[in-house]
């Protein structure tokens, strides 16, 4: 890079540049060639974290349009459009999603687009496809494949670490392989098994540093206990309410008949309504900082209404307000609607 600010060496310039916010990068790099080249380095964004400049922001992919991603800037309540997928798979659906070493992973899952005349799944149900999207130079890449192809499988980070496990194969049969992935070096290597395989789809929560493995419509759960002292799963019966689930600074919240509650191990407490998203399924629910997202899915017919209609709608629970919590609207995402596919975090 050439001199990038006058008069100032290249290190103080640069941590001036990370303390703007990301969103207006873009208008960086008109500027000039030499500060093109700083807001798409590494270096750039190691000093958004060294001058704690580094933002958080919500990802999501939706039914509609195909292999599309939103991100979301919630201080400025703006909606950023990433590039295609530059996958040949169509209606991708069933996949895992999640953020490590600041990029964005879609790993595994197929299509479940139809064939309008046969009725029949046009491509296949379970990939071992994996992709990254680097914020900082603004492209998708193809990684390592998994060692097992899956779809509706759990997948979370920890330690650094995409961890992937249960799930189904292309036949559609559930499988109890479980495996990790290094971002840094780009390999794969297996882990133990899962200790129970059922024939509904998993997912991954992490809460107190260990990974905790569900499956829709049970209530055991299976914990990897520890990474750094080796791989050790455990079955326990929480209980757990079913519905959609955010965590929020370490504490699981759970939407289930319209309330949400607070859940630990074996009890669980009420914090407030969310009878409006009785009519509303397929949505993401994300926690972020203090709050809840609510973001995008279907609206249901009702008794006046037998319309189904996608919405590109995102309500917020601000969880930090604890004198009176009530639902707030941000702003919609500007490209996707309907049924949620993916949702994650990435801070950049």
């Amino acid at each position: 890079m050439s001199e990038l600010i006058e008069g100032l060496p290249d290190a103080v310039a640069l941590r001036c540049l990370a303390r703007v916010p990301f969103h207006l990068h873009p208008n960086l790099a008109l500027v000039s060639h030499s500060w093109r080249e700083a807001i798409r380095s590494p270096e750039l964004f190691r000093a958004r974290h060294e001058v704690d400049s580094a933002e958080d922001f919500i990802l999501v992919s939706a039914y509609e349009p195909d292999n599309l991603w939103q991100l979301y800037d919630p201080p400025h309540d703006l909606w950023l459009t990433l590039p295609v997928l530059p996958s040949n798979i169509r209606h991708r659906a069933h996949f895992g999603v999640v953020s490590a070493a600041g990029k964005l992973f879609v790993l595994g899952g197929g299509s479940d687009a139809v064939d309008p005349l046969t009725g029949d799944h046009d491509g296949c149900f379970a990939t071992d496809e994996v992709w990254s999207y680097d914020p900082v130079i603004r492209r998708w890449a193809h990684c390592k494949p998994m060692i097992v192809p899956r779809a509706m499988f759990a997948c979370c980070v920890l330690d650094g670490k995409i961890i992937v496990a249960g799930g189904f194969t292309d036949c559609r049969k559930s499988i109890s392989k479980a495996e990790f992935y290094d971002p840094e070096k780009d390999v794969w290597a297996p882990i133990p098994d899962l200790l129970h395989t059922h024939n509904s789809a998993s997912s991954g929560l992490v809460i107190d540093g260990k990974i905790h493995i569900l499956h829709k419509g049970l209530s055991s759960v299976q914990v990897l206990e520890s990474v750094n002292l080796g791989w050790a799963w455990s079955v326990h019966d929480y209980s757990w309410l079913q519905g959609p689930m955010a965590v929020v600074k370490g504490e699981l919240y759970i939407m289930s008949h319209g309330q949400i509650y607070k859940q630990e191990r074996n009890s669980n407490k009420l914090i407030v309504s969310a009878s409006e998203f009785r009519r509303r399924i397929g949505f993401a629910m994300i926690g972020l900082g203090d709050d809840i997202y609510v973001i995008g899915g279907v609206i249901g017919p009702d008794r006046l209404n037998w319309d189904i209609k996608m919405t590109s709608d995102v309500d917020v629970l601000a969880l930090g307000n604890t004198e009176r919590l009530v639902w707030r609207q941000v702003a919609p995402m500007t490209r996707c609607k309907g049924t949620v596919l993916g949702c994650t975090q990435l801070r950049i």
